[in-house]
């Protein structure tokens, strides 16, 4: 990693609050690197070698069965993927591609567990990652089981409009049919569902999103009592 590139990096959330010796042990032995699109960064089944720490750009998470791909999670930056790997040194349960020119820091995964022994700054924002990770599984799995197809998507909107202060108008990340497959759809029904959205409270056009009746289109989604964590 460049000498320049080291106070960007230091103020990521999971390496903010290290002790300073212990952090430029961790940068020291990473890499930042940039990668083109559709770029395979790891396959389901690998060893983990790396924590993989999204700056800039935007990464696919999918699992492949009988020769189809379901996406598991789009990954936005600043996010570390996949972390439960490292710290179990357990093979990968999904695949990861980037989506578009992305840049992602690399940080030895043997490192990483031997910093996390030392360091308890870090223990602490690994635990907390964690936490967050299980509490979003649980989320998801709460939307699979408790709303129909439409209505997932009406509540990820409604998500997706918090993780960016409120926004009613944005443009949604990744292509649709990924949005579909996160979302246990298929294209076709995405698009119907859609179609259904326009008459509570929401306007689309290609990828760009407008809320136009929040209150209409958060009765139709039933969104959770709590909110979003991040």
């Amino acid at each position: 990693m460049r000498i320049g590139e080291k106070p960007e990096i230091a103020r990521l959330p999971l390496f903010g609050d290290m002790e300073e010796g212990m952090r430029e042990r961790v940068l020291s032995g990473s890499f930042l690197q940039v990668f083109p699109p559709q770029l395979m960064l790891f396959e389901t089944g690998q060893r983990a070698d790396f924590l993989h720490v999204l700056v800039d750009g935007l990464a696919e998470l999918y699992v492949t069965a009988s020769g189809r791909d379901t996406t598991m999670r789009i990954v936005e930056p600043v996010n570390s993927f996949i972390l439960a790997a490292v710290v179990t040194d357990l093979p990968y349960l999904m695949s990861a591609r980037t989506l578009v020119a992305s840049r992602v820091l690399l940080v030895p995964a043997a490192l990483m567990r031997e910093v996390i022994r030392k360091d308890t700054a870090l223990m602490q924002a690994t635990m907390h990652e964690l936490a967050l990770g299980y509490r979003d599984f649980v989320r998801a799995l709460t939307d699979l089981k408790m709303r129909q197809s439409t209505e997932r998507l009406a509540n990820h909107l409604l998500d997706y409009s918090a993780q960016r202060g409120g926004a009613n108008a944005f443009e949604l990340g990744g292509e649709k049919r990924m949005v579909a497959s996160l979302l246990g759809m298929t294209p076709e029904n995405l698009s119907r569902a859609f179609g259904t959205l326009r008459s509570h409270g929401i306007e689309i056009s290609g990828a760009r999103v407008q809320i136009t009746d929040r209150a209409a289109l958060a009765a139709f989604a039933r969104p959770d009592l709590v909110p979003p964590d991040r």
